[in-house]
Formats: structure tokens, sequence, C-alpha cells
């Protein structure tokens, strides 16, 4: 893959909540009860030493010294807002049923070139009232420093007829695969190439000669800079 360059891999790291311990504060022990003098009767008789002491009332403890009173469940914190996406997700590849049309394009015209092939096959979808039946997919099958050939793909139920040229029914790509996300224009996506190549040499992996890019926000209609493209590597 010739079309690299840098990207930004926003990670988050999760910290780990700390718990909270709440100390109880120790009960009070109370000194042994003195006899009582005898100028001022008592009106209950004082204890002896070898009477059996009255037990605590460990039943009625005050709410500090009760788990269950004093401490409040908290809320459960609430769950992380994952601000980055997969990257390098194994995935395995069904092949889909589609309607293709080969190209050609340069890289400064790239976008463009890709729109108008999406383009002439929805007018087709749409002239015999077939419905697509997944999202539009390009398969780069070769790359060099000037442009690339290609494959644009939308999924179909059925068969589709009176087909231009370059065009035909046929299989999208199957097998293992591993999943990167990019999200942005198609101008920045040299920057999740250059990502997806480290990632490779990091994990010592082997990709084939060719990559799929899935556009899972219509790209006849959606900002180019708010495109979400799911591009998948097929190893080998």
């Amino acid at each position: 893959m010739n079309r690299i360059s840098t990207f930004r891999a926003a990670l988050v790291a999760l910290l780990p909540l700390a718990a909270i311990a709440l100390v109880s504060p120790a009960s009070a022990q109370s000194p042994a009860a003195s006899p009582a003098p005898a100028a001022s009767p008592s009106p209950t008789p004082a204890p002896t030493p070898s009477a059996t002491p009255v037990p605590p009332p460990a039943e009625t403890k005050s709410p500090a010294d009760s788990p269950t009173a004093s401490q409040t469940p908290a809320a459960p914190p609430a769950a992380p807002v994952q601000t980055a996406d997969p990257f390098g997700e194994p995935i395995t590849l069904e092949p889909k049923k589609v309607v293709m049309l080969k190209g050609t394009a340069n890289w400064d015209s790239a976008f463009d070139t890709l729109i108008d092939a999406f383009k002439t096959l929805t007018a087709l979808l749409d002239k015999q009232s077939v419905q697509a039946s997944g999202n539009p997919m390009i398969v780069y099958t070769s790359t060099d420093d000037t442009g690339f050939t290609f494959i644009a793909e939308i999924p179909v139920d059925q068969d589709v007829k009176n087909l231009g040229k370059n065009m035909s029914m046929g299989n999208s790509p199957e097998g293992k695969s591993l999943k990167f996300v990019h999200r942005g224009s198609y101008d920045n996506m040299d920057n999740t190439y250059e990502a997806i190549t480290n990632h490779l040499d990091d994990k010592k992996l082997e990709a084939k000669d060719t990559f799929i890019e899935e556009y899972m926000t219509d790209p006849l209609k959606t900002a180019e800079d708010k495109l979400v493209i799911n591009v998948y590597v097929p190893l080998k």
C-alpha cells in the first residue's frame, strides 16, 4: 500500500475508580460501676462484681456503627464515553452479492472519481427499482504514486440487468481481515493508512495486495468531513 502518511490514534485510558473506605468510630467502653454511697439510696440495688453485666444493645447500634445505615451505596459511575474506535479488530468478511463497476483514478481527483462511480451504480439501481442491501464499498486492486485501480460495489439481493460498460455482477471480498475505522474527510485517509501500516508492522502481520473501504455514511449525501468509513485489510 503506497497510500500512506500519519494518523492520530486517540485511545482513552480508563482510570480505575478508588474505593472509599469509611471508618466507624470505636465504641466507648463504659467504666465499671462503683458502689453507690450509703447516703444516697438508689432506687435499684447496685450490681455486685459477680453480677452478669447487661449486654450492650447490639441491635440498636448508632447509625455511625452500622455500615448499612451510615454507608449509603454510591451510585454506579456513568459508563465511560468511547472516544476512539476499535483499531485492528479481527473480523471475517462474508461474501455479498454486488453490482460492481471497475475504474481508475488519480490521487488528485480520487474522491470525485469514486463519487461518480457510486452515482453511476445508484442511477442503474434506481432505474430498475432495485434496492441496495448494504453499504457501498470500494475495493482497491492496485495503487502507485500517481493513482489507483478500483472496483466500486453496491450489495444487492437480486441480479441487475442491462449492465453498462465496465459493470458486472459478482461477490464482495471474503475471508480473515482486520477492521479499522476512519472518521472525517477522504483527504485525511492517508493518516489512517499510515497508522494501519504501523499496526501491521508492530504485529508482524502480512496483508494481501488489496484493501476495502465500506462507506457507513452515504457518500452521496454526507458532508465529506463527516464521513465514517470502515477499512478492511485482508490478511494472507
